[in-house]
């Protein structure tokens, strides 16, 4: 797991990526730090958090060491929000099992990349649980998007303009309108001061 810090949209954030490829970026001790890491650092210098998720979920080689990420990273966005933060979560394919449980679905707002697979159990294991048949793109972002789960689904191409408007909109800064259309009549004014 990566933390980082940089600027999107000229609003600076602090960044948290994992990394599939090494044990299918699943979390234990050291990824639970980071996280909180990452919330404490936007917290010290009142940044937004964007965490990419990825991953099976907690380790199960780790067994205790590794569920008690879980608590530990919700207590941490928990304080983020106290502070009035926005806190992002970006669906990388896949995203599973106690990352999905935990910091993955607790965000203010939750972006996916199309065709993402999100979710705790298995197809087949719930398929089995509930002996019916289940839609075939279930548990893809799209279908995720549409049970009220995920808010956006965005190419990631689009990605950094589309997060830089939903910063600016959630941090009440109108950058990427003013740099649009510079209006400072009376109208508009009043309009800001009515919407504030």
């Amino acid at each position: 797991m990566m933390v980082a810090c940089g600027t999107i949209n000229n609003i600076k954030i602090t960044a948290v990526a994992s990394d599939f490829d090494f044990l299918g970026s699943s979390i234990e001790a050291a990824e639970g730090e980071a996280i909180l890491y990452a919330a404490q650092y936007s917290i010290e210098n009142k940044q937004p958090l964007l965490i990419c998720t990825s991953g099976g979920g907690m380790r199960m080689q780790a067994s205790m060491i590794s569920l008690s990420q879980m608590p530990r990273s919700i207590i941490a966005i928990n304080e983020l929000k106290k502070n009035n933060l926005p806190y992002l979560v970006l669906f990388t394919d896949p995203t599973a099992g106690g990352i999905t449980a935990s910091y993955a679905m607790v965000s203010d707002i939750s972006i996916a990349e199309p065709g993402a697979l999100i979710a705790f159990a298995g197809k087949r294991v719930i398929q089995g649980t509930v002996k019916e048949e289940l839609p075939p793109n279930f548990q893809s972002a799209e279908y995720v998007q549409k049970t009220g789960f995920v808010d956006l689904v965005i190419e990631r191409k689009d990605l950094s303009a589309k997060i830089g408007i939903l910063l600016s909109i959630l941090l009440k800064k109108n950058s990427v309108i003013n740099s649009e259309e510079n209006e400072t009549s009376e109208d508009s004014q009043s309009l800001t001061k009515a919407a504030s």
